[in-house]
């Protein structure tokens, strides 16, 4: 019992010495989109914005080595409460340029996709109530994006769309 244990401890000495490096190469708006619909059709009656937002996530590997390329969609609908009149839609796809190094392989998956778009969120954030403001609105501060959760649902999503169906006999 006393031979594991040192093994242990060399396994653990040698994860320190190779820890995990994640570097931001470069950040940037891939696509963007603002539509103030209130502006085009004119407004009739008292206007409430109601807000809501939607997001998705994407990673794919880049032909450098260690490199990947991970992309936020948000999409921000303002309608009015009470009459669902459109007023604005938002379309914003942000990137990120990142290198990653010494994530095992089973976890880079969720690396990619919760923590690279937790350290892309506050420019994601600032661009979206820019956009609002400079289009007519109030800006828009968006909530704080729970990624884990996001990541979890998509997961729960993928296994439910490939459990085969049983048969009806």
């Amino acid at each position: 019992m006393s031979e594991e244990a040192p093994a242990a401890g060399n396994a653990e000495a040698q994860g320190q010495q190779n820890p995990v490096k994640m570097q931001v190469l470069a950040q940037f708006i891939r696509d963007m989109s603002f539509e103030n619909i209130l502006a085009q059709k004119g407004a009739q009656g008292e206007v409430k914005p109601e807000i809501k937002v939607e997001v998705a996530l994407d990673a794919k590997k880049r032909t450098a080595d260690n490199q990947y390329e991970v992309i936020t969609k948000f999409k921000v609908n303002s309608t009015n409460q009470g009459s669902d009149d459109p007023l604005f839609l938002l379309e914003l796809d942000y990137a990120g340029v990142f290198h990653v190094e010494n994530v095992p392989e089973a976890q880079l998956h969720p690396f990619l996709l919760i923590e690279c778009p937790r350290l892309l969120f506050p420019f994601v954030r600032r661009i979206v109530s820019d956009v609002t403001r400079d289009g007519g609105f109030p800006p828009v501060n968006l909530d704080s994006v729970d990624f884990l959760a996001l990541y979890r649902q998509e997961i729960a999503r993928r296994a439910a769309a490939e459990k085969p169906e049983t048969p009806a006999n």
